[in-house]
């Protein structure tokens, strides 16, 4: 990266130019006006990191400018974040210590500093995500100063809008951790602005086409939409007009991200997406108590004009979102007949909407209720981090639970409110309180009712804990858990009893070796390992803890079929596990072997294939490569949550594949369902096998209530083809819905 050479007078133009705008947007602020040392941090930086460029060959400083800009300019902070931003690469990248920053800059923007270069370090245990690890350091810098993860947020958008100068590969890996990780991480923040674009930049660069054809569609049906918009608009504009609002009114297009996400949730085209945008009201508003009373005004004169839609009806002024976030949301039916969301909020609350917390220092708020969420927040990642999860990618899982949670607002019988995940149970209830009400509870009262550990909870639900000192915990409570910090206290508790049933397994595997004179070497427990088809070691002694295996001496005869080759194989791969990759070959009898059926080409030259059975992709398809332990390439789609997972967290083992020409089929399933009348299944037969010639492999199709569901497997050779007949089979009477599935 270093480049000796001296900048020309045209990138020296740049470089000033560049730090103009930063300071001009200082300046037009309202926090104080320290420009000196501002000055400092640049000239400083401007000489740790002079004669350095970056990838696209511009001089490296331009990087710290524009995270800086966006640390002041979009999220809102003062002269301490910005003089961190511009010195945040000077200790990882330069000669230049932590100890040489505090002497020059004092010790906090020494110290956010550090926190930014702890969170870029290295990799921590053999096989862990360096992604996953920097994100645990991340978010413990959190509860230092909230200003580290900011910053990094920053840094993060500015790397993604500058991301067409890196390899396709790192595109991939970097696009795939930002989507996976920062951009819930900035929604969580409150950083609605960021998450917004986070996510149409790695939609961007993981689905070009698609990216560009939604834009395309946005930009053709703007005369459309503005004239919709303005027969919604100017009855009430006329009406705020009239009590003498100062106002804006504008109409908000739903992000590509978000439309695409429509569009593939819903299995529907562009066209037949209608809440294509949301009306917003923010209104001018000085006395911050009169707030909540001119959004039920507002609230008012439009349900005066329009039809209520009653059931989505949202009041996050009496009780703000986790993340402070305040507005009143009406859907109201349009005069063409299609419903129109309204977002009601004053100046204050749309800026921290959109800017976060960093917004409540503008309006000079103090440790008032919304830190204080913050705070609650926090300590449950804290507590997340201190579970010893040895596994990175559970522990990412873990931690987007809360990341991506909606809130419910739940009452102890005293009238205390505990704010939930949305889906949370009883058993969620119960952990929040305290681990020892989760591990012995036996069932919940909610609203008086008696209820079971896995019953979801409800905004307003009243809930009483149950417990006995009899109840242990139970494996299969983690199937209704929905907290991060219910799953991590089981965990620890199963945990706990696990460790105590392996060392009595241990024991008892120990004496029965010493009864046969022999001892517990590696050959003898792969021997053993191989004869009871256990996983590995641990499973071994749990299920010998257990007494699920009887010991015999039989277990000692080695098999020669296996050689204890599958215990090593499990001890090379720790990520062997189906979970983790969809890398299983086992197949049913009645499936195509996919392993030798298709000819895919990788940027590499690798060609020992296997399709991922976790989302089966087939040509047509985007799909990415990852190369396993055993030097194979598996293919996952690339909207496959699996492959969302190892983006982040392996971007060195991925490749780029694309599908060559193949003359070989595919198995494709498809799931129809819709209202049951005589005669409808042999039109769906006629239309497979007949009509488009397609091959079906196999049809289980249920009634009930007049309602049928239908699974369809059939043999195609791309995803065109599933395409269209999904298409045709849609236009059949009496079907709702047909669509592909994994």
């Amino acid at each position: 990266m270093a480049d000796n050479s001296t900048t020309t007078p045209q990138e020296e133009k740049l470089i000033n130019d560049a730090y103009k705008v930063l300071l001009n947007g200082y300046l037009a602020s309202n926090h104080r006006k320290k420009v000196d040392i501002i000055d400092k941090a640049f000239k400083f930086a401007c000489s740790a990191h002079a004669g350095v460029r970056r990838r696209s060959g511009e001089p490296y400083i331009l990087h710290p400018i524009a995270v800086a800009t966006i640390v002041s300019q979009e999220i809102g902070l003062g002269s301490t974040s910005i003089c961190a931003a511009l010195l945040h690469d000077v200790v990882e990248d330069t000669e230049y210590t932590v100890e040489d920053l505090e002497a020059q800059f004092g010790k906090k923007i020494a110290s956010i500093v550090d926190g930014l270069t702890k969170i870029s370090g290295g990799i921590f245990g053999e096989h862990a995500s360096a992604q996953a690890e920097n994100f645990r350091k991340l978010l413990l810098t959190m509860s230092d100063d909230i200003r580290v993860v900011l910053i990094k947020m920053a840094d993060r958008l500015h790397n993604m809008r500058t991301l067409a100068s890196m390899p396709p590969h790192k595109q991939y890996k970097i696009a795939g951790e930002t989507l996976y990780i920062y951009a819930p991480l900035a929604h969580r923040l409150g950083l609605f602005a960021i998450k917004t674009e986070l996510e149409d930049l790695s939609f961007k660069y993981e689905h070009p086409e698609v990216y560009a054809s939604i834009l395309q569609q946005i930009a053709t049906s703007e005369k459309s939409r503005n004239e919709l918009f303005s027969r919604f608009s100017d009855p009430i504009r006329q009406h705020l007009d009239e009590i003498g609002l100062k106002y804006e009114f504008q109409a908000r297009v739903k992000s590509c991200y978000s439309i695409w996400k429509k569009m593939e949730t819903k299995h529907i085209p562009f066209e037949e997406v209608y809440d294509l945008y949301a009306a917003r009201i923010v209104f001018e508003c000085d006395n911050e108590s009169e707030e909540k009373r001119i959004c039920w005004n507002i609230y008012s004169e439009i349900t005066d004009l329009y039809r209520l839609h009653p059931d989505r009806v949202r009041d996050w002024i009496s009780t703000p979102k986790a993340n402070g976030y305040r507005a009143l949301h009406i859907t109201v039916m349009g005069p063409d007949g299609k419903w129109v969301e309204v977002q009601i909020r004053s100046r204050r609350m749309d800026d921290i909407a959109e800017r976060g917390f960093a917004a409540h220092w503008k309006y000079k708020i103090g440790e008032g209720e919304e830190e204080s969420e913050l705070a609650v927040w926090l300590q449950t990642i804290e507590d997340i981090l201190k579970n010893p999860e040895p596994n990175a990618i559970d522990f990412l899982d873990t931690i987007k639970l809360n990341l991506f949670a909606s809130e419910i607002v739940v009452f102890t019988p005293k009238g205390e409110l505990i704010t939930l995940p949305k889906d949370a149970s009883v058993l969620d209830m119960a952990f929040t309180l305290h681990t020892e009400i989760g591990t012995h509870c036996i069932a919940g009262k909610v609203n008086h009712k008696l209820e079971p550990l896995s019953h979801k909870l409800a905004s307003g639900d009243q809930v009483e804990i149950l417990t006995s000192q009899s109840q242990q915990p139970q494996p299969g409570w983690e199937n209704f858990l929905v907290t991060a910090k219910g799953k991590t206290r089981l965990r620890a508790a199963l945990r706990h009893d696990r460790r105590a049933t392996i060392e009595r397994g241990k024991k008892r595997l120990e004496e029965m070796l010493a009864e046969n004179g022999m001892t517990m070497t590696n050959d003898v427990l792969m021997r053993i390992i191989n004869n009871v088809h256990a996983r590995n070691k641990d499973e071994l002694l749990l299920k010998i803890g257990k007494g699920e295996i009887e010991l015999t001496p039989q277990l000692l005869k080695k098999d020669k079929k296996d050689g204890g080759g599958l215990f090593s194989k499990l001890l090379r791969n720790p990520f062997a596990s189906n979970k983790n990759t969809g890398e299983n070959d086992t197949k049913p009898k009645d499936k195509i072997n996919t392993k030798e059926v298709y000819t895919l080409k990788t940027e590499n030259g690798v060609s020992n294939y296997k399709i991922a059975h976790c989302c089966r992709p087939i040509p047509g398809d985007d799909v990415v490569g990852y190369i396993n332990n055993d030097n194979e390439v598996v293919v996952h789609k690339l909207t496959c949550p699996t492959a969302m997972k190892l983006k982040s967290s392996f971007g060195g083992r991925l490749v780029q594949t694309h599908w060559e020409v193949t003359t070989e089929k595919f198995l494709a399933s498809i799931h129809v369902e819709g209202i049951d009348r005589m005669g409808i299944l042999q039109e769906i037969i006629y239309i497979i096998s007949t009509n488009m010639s397609i091959n079906m492999r196999s049809l289980n199709i249920q009634a009930n209530n007049g309602l049928f569901s239908c699974r369809l497997d059939v043999l195609i050779e791309d995803a065109t083809v599933v395409n269209n007949l999904c298409k045709r089979l849609k236009n059949v009477k009496g079907v709702n819905s047909a669509l592909r599935i994994n």
